[in-house]
């Protein structure tokens, strides 16, 4: 009979294409992991992978299996938050993925205050950009993510805890420096730096200024919100960020000015997102009424 334990384990393969990382992750033997994905194989009589010295391979026969196999995980794991539904609120584990021009802004203003009201709540933590997160919240490897919207979430559900805008920072040189406010127009794009390709921020950004996207360019491109602050610093350019990072980013920074967008906003809305059949709602909502009222007192 095929159990929940051979089906983890050739999903664990699915994901890392490598059977050593997959024990690893599961924490077995290689070669225990082995005979049971082989087990399971010889019981459908079917090959879910493809495997030689250097690479493992998904049939496709094997995807359809393990799409299958996804499927009763999701419902195995729904039976256990029905019955964690019924005990204390925060006190099952979660996991939760959150983008990285969000996650080092927000969480240091709320998780202090989860941590004091619920101590005891198993709270695990993913960096990853959206289109991972999106992707891993599907597949049931993540309860839920915070993301900043708009973004394409097609059969997901979303709850939406926080809205704000953009600001331009620029060298206290800058000849726009002394701007109270300033709009898309009065953009010098050919300076604007913006996070790589990938980062949903670079995507609400330019449509905000309403600049048309320029495919793979680059060029003058960051990995984080610090990085392109401290190329500003450099007199590189110039740059956009949400109102959650500006104090974080500039403090200590004497030399860089932080000037309102001045376009209609909210330029980013901030959600919690999860499956449609999710049955942690109840906890979710516990966690976005914190979220709200911590924020609100950081903003005063």
């Amino acid at each position: 009979m095929v159990s929940l334990k051979q089906l983890n384990y050739a999903l664990t393969v699915e994901k890392t294409r490598h059977f050593k990382q997959a024990a690893d992750i599961c924490a077995v033997s290689q070669s225990a992991l082995s005979t049971a994905v082989a087990e399971l194989e010889s019981q459908l009589d079917i090959q879910i992978f493809e495997r030689d010295n250097k690479k493992v391979l998904v049939t496709p026969t094997g995807r359809q299996i393990l799409e299958k196999a996804r499927q009763i995980k999701l419902g195995v794991d729904d039976l256990y938050q029905i019955a964690a539904g019924q005990k204390a609120p925060l006190s099952q584990a979660m996991t939760m993925g959150v983008i990285p021009s969000i996650g080092p802004y927000l969480l240091p203003r709320v998780l202090p205050e989860v941590r004091r009201s619920y101590p005891d709540f198993p709270l695990t933590i993913v960096e990853e950009q959206s289109h991972v997160l999106v992707e891993r919240v599907r597949n049931g490897s993540l309860d839920t993510a915070i993301l900043a919207l708009p973004y394409m979430l097609e059969g997901l559900h979303t709850f939406e805890f926080w809205q704000e805008n953009f600001c331009l920072i620029c060298h206290r040189s800058d000849s726009q420096a002394d701007k109270p406010a300033i709009s898309s127009d009065q953009l010098d794009t050919s300076r604007l730096l913006l996070l790589r390709d990938g980062h949903c921020l670079k995507e609400h950004a330019l449509a905000v200024c309403k600049v048309k996207r320029k495919e793979g360019d680059n060029s003058l491109a960051a990995t984080s919100l610090h990085t392109l602050v401290q190329m500003v610093a450099g007199k590189m350019g110039i740059t956009l960020i949400p109102e959650m990072a500006e104090k974080q980013l500039l403090i200590g920074n004497s030399e860089l000015k932080s000037i309102p967008l001045n376009e209609p906003g909210p330029h980013r809305r901030i959600a919690f997102v999860t499956r449609l059949n999710y049955v942690g709602v109840t906890s979710l909502e516990i966690l976005m009424n914190m979220f709200k009222e911590q924020l609100a007192k950081n903003s005063d």
